[in-house]
């Protein structure tokens, strides 16, 4: 009969809705575990980049703030909404097993509440769009502040990413590092490249350097990772006219 056929297409099309829904809910949750904070046009950008809008992808934060406790959490400014995974989020995504081991152990709350590290989160965020529309990355392969031990201190990239090809590369956002900071952050890759190697090794193996262990390969054919620098220039504050002093409450420039 016509009606039962029309009922039977209206459920399939529900149920096929409702695994949408689900999977998208898990992607967005996932994806921001990754990447700490995201905007909905970022997320939309990743997860649907053929629909128009951002309706999906809002509708699945808004379950996931639902939820008790919330997994998400979200900051507004200038009329825009910043999202991040709470511990709870953080908790499930990690439950999944769909992680990598060292992603999603910090929520953006901090960083989606300061201007400079909010903008300097979102502009990494716009470079893994990049990556992932020209096919060099995907977004899941995407790590963030992930610490790499040398014999000055930790080396912390902005981001890791294993490429398309099978090699990864070393990302840093520059918004408004001096000279000095990048030479410095410069001299901190040459330390991790250069440290000695921390394992003992085998008779089949001489021991390998932290880089070697992660990057090279198990058959060390792989150089040491590039690191590739994103500009992304900060705005520029308006200047003060000649001989006004700031005011007491005026607030200072923010950088990342």
């Amino acid at each position: 009969m016509p009606g039962e056929a029309s009922r039977a297409r209206t459920a399939a099309a529900t149920a096929a809705a409702t695994k949408a829904g689900a999977d998208l809910r898990g992607e967005v949750l996932l994806t921001l575990a990754q990447l700490r904070l995201a905007t909905p046009r970022q997320l939309k950008e990743l997860l649907l980049p053929h629909q128009q809008d951002t309706d999906h992808v809002r509708r699945a934060l808004r379950n996931l703030l639902a939820e008790s406790p919330a997994l998400v959490g979200r900051t507004h400014r200038a009329q825009q909404s910043y999202w991040y995974c709470t511990p709870a989020g953080l908790a499930e995504a990690a439950a999944s097993g769909e992680l990598a081991p060292r992603a999603g152990q910090a929520t953006g709350k901090r960083a989606a509440s300061k201007t400079g590290l909010r903008q300097h989160g979102l502009a990494l965020v716009d470079t893994v769009i990049a990556f992932h529309q020209a096919e060099m990355a995907d977004h899941a392969d995407w790590q963030v502040e992930v610490a790499h031990p040398t014999p000055a201190g930790n080396l912390v990239p902005d981001g890791v990413v294993l490429l398309a090809d099978g090699s990864s590369a070393f990302v840093e956002i520059d918004r408004t590092m001096s000279y000095a900071r990048l030479v410095a952050k410069l001299e901190r890759y040459d330390a991790y490249r250069n440290a000695p190697p921390s394992g003992r090794g085998n008779a089949a193996r001489a021991p390998r350097s932290h880089w070697q262990e992660t990057y090279a390969g198990p058959s060390m054919d792989r150089p040491f990772p590039p690191v590739l620098f994103v500009f992304a220039p900060a705005p520029r504050r308006r200047p003060r006219p000649p001989g006004k002093r700031p005011s007491a409450s005026a607030p200072s420039a923010s950088t990342a």
